[in-house]
This record gives structure tokens, sequence and C-alpha cells, in this order.
């Protein structure tokens, strides 16, 4: 391949403090200052080394590194890693909080949480509920499985080891760490690409598993590095069948159309698009003032866990109610919102264009109602259909409905988690949630975190991860 060692450089300013963001490669890390970015989100300036394309690829004459490791020694390895990762005195997770508090739309607290909680994932009981869930016979991930066909045909069957390029998400600081705990346990080879919003977590806890073992294959098998997304002179390089089985990305619309340019025969894309996850609030909440803080306190929950960033969070409530009766709900709920239950502090503000959005729509009290401040602790908006803009923030919209049913008309195959109230309509809602492609019903209050190993976007992910190999060998009786 072409090499091509540094990219989109830029100078660096002698009068800027500037963060690094090393790179992983291979169970080496490294440092240097020669190109400089600016985060997405808050345009908070860092500093990483020069891009080795050549570094970045491996042979595919050369078997996985993990190919023929047992999976109970994987997850041995990843448990000691987690308990690691979370033991209070990491220097390398206190500095990512650090840096990451500076590029990141989240508070600093709720960053703390999600790094020390990661660890939560690196359970072995966890571990090997994920395996159990996305492979009927986990031994295919260790060895060539038999199998003969009702026909006397004999195969042997793996879940071969894949070459997987990650295409990580910045909105959620735990999702790295999971994605090598993921690529560990289908024992492939792959190349991290971290986000600008969090172009440091994924690289802590790699560093965490070099200490306890450098040349460990876990180790050895996994790089993290950062390049702008969009940048042909680094995509067309690595985006190849040549080098890479699938990609696996997660991001907004245009960074998935982004990287659909480059898929082709070969290199598959397994895609977590972007979602929004709503609320389902039926007229049983109106029962006494009791269930209606009850459902409004679980919605709030819903709305503002990661500072609504991740695609869990719920955005548009539709409730079985009047106008009237929804602003009582609408009340209660901006309140419980603005709850500081984490100990976040000053939160983000909104950015102008929605503050003016939700501003103005309090000047039209008669369409709709608006309940909070637009100062980034929370708000919700009471209207009769949904609002033309995404809310973030801890922005909430309520619409009202006069049948859940009738709100399914707004469910569709970009909406991910919905909350449901009262848990006992969840049953007659579940097949027309399905039908309209909702990915996930669960109770109000409980849209975090999921359990362990259920799909996720309407998949299996590790089962798409492997590269599914089968070798037949004739039929019974041949030899």
């Amino acid at each position: 391949m072409n090499s091509l060692t540094e990219l989109s450089t830029a100078p660096l300013a002698t009068d800027e403090a500037v963060d690094s963001a090393p790179f992983f490669i291979w169970g080496k890390l490294v440092e240097g200052h020669d190109t400089t970015h600016r985060s997405r989100d808050l345009g908070v300036t860092f500093a990483t080394p020069r891009i080795d394309l050549d570094a970045l690829v491996r042979p595919r004459t050369d078997l996985p590194p993990l190919l023929n490791v047992k999976l109970s020694e994987i997850v041995d390895f990843l448990v000691e890693a987690g308990q690691k990762l979370s033991s209070g005195n990491n220097p390398y997770v206190e500095a990512c909080v650090d840096r990451m508090a500076k590029v990141s739309l989240q508070p600093r607290k709720a960053i703390e949480f999600q790094m020390k909680h990661a660890s939560h994932y690196m359970s072995k009981r966890s571990l090997m509920e994920v395996v159990e869930q996305n492979f009927p016979n986990p031994k295919a991930l260790d060895e060539w499985v038999p199998h003969t066909d009702h026909e006397g045909r004999r195969s042997f069957i793996r879940a071969f080891a894949p070459r997987l390029i990650h295409v990580l998400p910045g909105n959620a600081p735990a999702m790295g760490i999971r994605s090598i705990a993921q690529s560990a346990l289908v024992k492939s080879v792959s190349l991290f690409k971290m986000a600008s919003a969090d172009p440091f977590s994924t690289v802590a806890f790699l560093r965490t598993m070099a200490d306890i073992d450098p040349n460990h294959p876990v180790v050895q098998s996994m790089s993290a590095i950062y390049w702008r997304g969009g940048d042909d002179a680094v995509e067309r390089i690595l985006y190849r069948p040549q080098y890479f089985d699938k990609l696996v990305a997660w991001g907004g619309g245009d960074a998935i159309n982004n990287v659909m340019k480059y898929i082709g025969p070969g290199f598959q894309l397994v895609s977590f698009d972007p979602k929004t996850s709503i609320s389902m609030v039926g007229k049983e909440a109106f029962a006494s003032e009791e269930t209606l803080a009850d459902a409004a306190r679980r919605n709030a929950s819903d709305v503002a866990m990661s500072n609504q960033e991740a695609c869990v969070c719920s955005r548009f409530t539709f409730i079985e109610a009047s106008p009237e009766d929804a602003d009582r709900y609408c009340k209660i709920l901006a309140d419980e919102i603005r709850v500081d239950r984490m100990g976040e502090g000053t939160p983000r503000p909104l950015e102008m264009e929605l503050k003016e959005q939700i501003d103005t729509l309090k000047m039209m009290d008669d369409e709709y109602g608006v309940f909070g401040k637009t100062d980034g602790r929370g708000v919700a908006i009471r209207s009769e259909e949904p609002v033309d803009f995404h809310p973030l923030r801890k922005t909430s919209n309520v619409v009202c409905v006069p049948s859940l049913e009738e709100a399914m008309k707004y469910v569709n195959v970009a909406t991910q988690t919905v909350g449901v109230y009262p848990f006992d309509r969840m049953p007659e809602l579940r097949d027309l949630l399905a039908s309209g492609g909702a990915q996930r019903v669960v109770r109000l209050g409980e849209a975090g975190p999921s359990a362990i190993g259920n799909p996720h976007d309407a998949m299996y992910p590790l089962h798409r991860f492997v590269h599914w190999m089968a070798n037949e060998d004739g039929a019974v009786g041949d030899d």
C-alpha cells in the first residue's frame, strides 16, 4: 500500500495549551503533537501524532493474534483489565476525564460516572452472557464445530476472527471500552477510529490492558487513532477489503452517509444508525397525583440521562391527555428534569438556534405550552404535533394524542427505545411498535442501561461481526 506518514497537519501555536491525544497501535503507545484538530461540538484544540498508514494494516497472510486463544482466557484478561480500569487510582482514566471534560458536551460528573461504571460490563458473568446471547453455540469461536445435515453431508463451521474498523461515537465515553471488549470476544483484529468529542477514553483502556501484559494477544490485536471523519486521504486507503472485512460505524446521518461510499463487495457495513428514543404515557398516569408524579419522574430520568446525549434518551413523549392535563404533566416533568441528581453542576448551555426556537414557541401560547427554562437545565414543550426540531440538552416535547395507538404514526425505523407507562400496556403495544420499526420497548424510567446481551438496533452485533466460515467435507461414509 502507499505510505502516508503525515496527514492534515496544522502548525501548533506556541502560546496555546493543547491536550495530547496519543495513538495506540498494536500494543505500543505513539505520542506526538504533529497534527492539531478542533473538536466538532465545542471547537477545542487537541493534538495527535502523524498517521503512519502502513503501521495500521495487518497482512491477511498473518493469522489474527487471538484466533487460537481460548475464549475463557480472553474473558479472564478482560475482567482483570476492567478491575484495573475502575481501581480508583488509574492515571490514564484520571487524565482522560480531565481532557474529555474540555471536549465533550457531557458534564464532568457524567463522564466520571460512565468511566467508573464501564467496568460493570467487564464482569465474567456479563461477558459470557453477551457471548451466549449472540451465538447459539459459542464453541464456534474457539474451534471448527462439526455439523451433519439431514442428507448426511458433513461440515465444520467456525465464527472466524474478523478484521474490523470501528468508527466510534463521541456521545458515550464508555462505548470505546465496550467496543474493545466486544472485539476481543470475537477475536478480531480491530482499528478504532476515535471521535473528536472523545479522542481519549479508548486509548486509556488500551493502555490499562498493556500495563497488565503488553504482549497479550488482546493488546496486540487492537489499535486506536484519530483522524477527521471524511478525510479521503486516510479513508480511501484503509476502507478496503484487502485490509478489513467490516466497518462498524456509529454516528449521525452525515457520518454514516460518508462511509457508505466505501462499502462494496468484501467490505460490509455494520451500522448503528442515528436513532431517536421516545416515551409513551397512558391516561392511567392521571389516576392520582401520586401516579402523575411517578410517571413524570420516570419520564424525566429517561430524558436527562447523559445530558440527553445518548440515543436511548427520550426526546418526545406521547401522552393520552387533553392539552390542559398535558400542561399539568409538563410542569411536573420540567421540574423533575431540572433536578441535578448526579451533581453535574453548571450544564452546557443550549445552542442559540435551539434556544430561539423554544423561546419563539413561548409566544405562541395558544398552540404550545413551555415549562422550565432554556438554560440547559431542563424544559418541557407541550404540543399537538411533534416540533420540527430535534430536542437536545434536557428538552422534552410532550405531544397530546387521543390514544397511544394513534402515536404509532410517529414510530419509524429510526425509533430506538420506547418507554411505556403504565407497564402493563407494553404487551398491547409491542407488536405495533415492532411493525413501525422500533427496536426496543421498556418500562418508562428504564431506558438505560439495557439488558446484558440483548439485541442492539434490531440485531445481535457480535454475530454480525464475525466471518462465518464453512468447511464442507463430503457425505458421511465417503471416507
